[in-house]
């Protein structure tokens, strides 16, 4: 039965931008605490559209931030304001009045702000895990390394030695315990084209993508969902991995 650790976690505070790493992250029914809360909107055809890289690749020169507030410390029902960094340094918080107009200027078009604390994933209530032994596969056909931010993930784990890539492909229906918390596995995670923008040049590899799309149909990673009432867990850095 496949097990190992949990080697990084990861929260995004503003889909699409930059997030950060974290040491312990708070689950709960929607899934990681402050992750994805934030997002920016235009307008599109007349209706408020919620932007991504897909639409605006510059969206990953910013990076956010809950400052000041360790991953163990979040709440899923307290969440802060974050702090944005723009590609020059400034630092914004989400309430400061000449943020939307400095998003609007480096961004090229006039952007709103939203925050939810339901979180606005793309799968609504959902937890990304990925493991490594994949990412170095992929790595191994593309003949190069690859940033694991590219794939935009919550958990990632190193399975056992004897675990082999893509095994996660099979596991829907099963679950997940990580640490004290058992996580319900949907289905594997079938890619768009974010993961082709390098998440500090935002230059543009399709390959990624293409090979994705024609060996293991367009799939990286899992999604998962916290299992059983979706009452608060916690997992963390170091937590052992099993699958049931």
């Amino acid at each position: 039965m496949p097990s190992g650790t949990v080697t990084s976690l990861h929260r995004w505070p503003v889909k699409s931008l930059g997030g950060e790493d974290a040491d312990a992250l708070n689950l709960d029914a929607r899934g990681v605490a402050g992750d994805r809360a934030h997002a920016l909107y235009d307008t599109f055809k007349g209706a408020p559209r919620r932007l991504t890289v897909r639409q605006v690749p510059g969206m990953l020169r910013w990076h956010a931030s809950y400052a000041g507030t360790p991953g163990g410390a979040l709440s899923t029902d307290d969440v802060p304001l974050p702090v944005l960094t723009a590609p020059d340094g400034t630092v914004f918080r989400w309430d400061d009045p000449d943020l939307p107009a400095a998003l609007s200027d480096d961004l090229g078009r006039e952007v709103t702000l939203k925050r939810d604390l339901a979180l606005m994933q793309d799968l609504n209530n959902s937890i990304l895990v990925t493991t490594q032994a994949t990412l170095d596969a992929v790595a191994r056909e593309l003949g190069r390394a690859l940033d694991l931010r590219r794939f935009r993930t919550n958990i990632h784990v190193v399975l056992d030695d004897d675990t082999p890539p893509y095994a996660e492909e099979s596991w829907e229906g099963r679950s997940l315990r990580v640490g004290d918390v058992a996580l319900d596995l949907l289905h594997p995670c079938e890619r768009c084209v974010i993961p082709t923008r390098d998440p500090d040049t935002q230059v543009k590899d399709p390959n990624i993508l293409k090979w994705l799309t024609r060996e293991h149909r367009g799939l990286f990673g899992i999604n998962a969902r916290v299992g059983g009432d979706g009452v608060l867990g916690t997992v963390r850095v170091g937590d052992q991995v099993a699958l049931a």
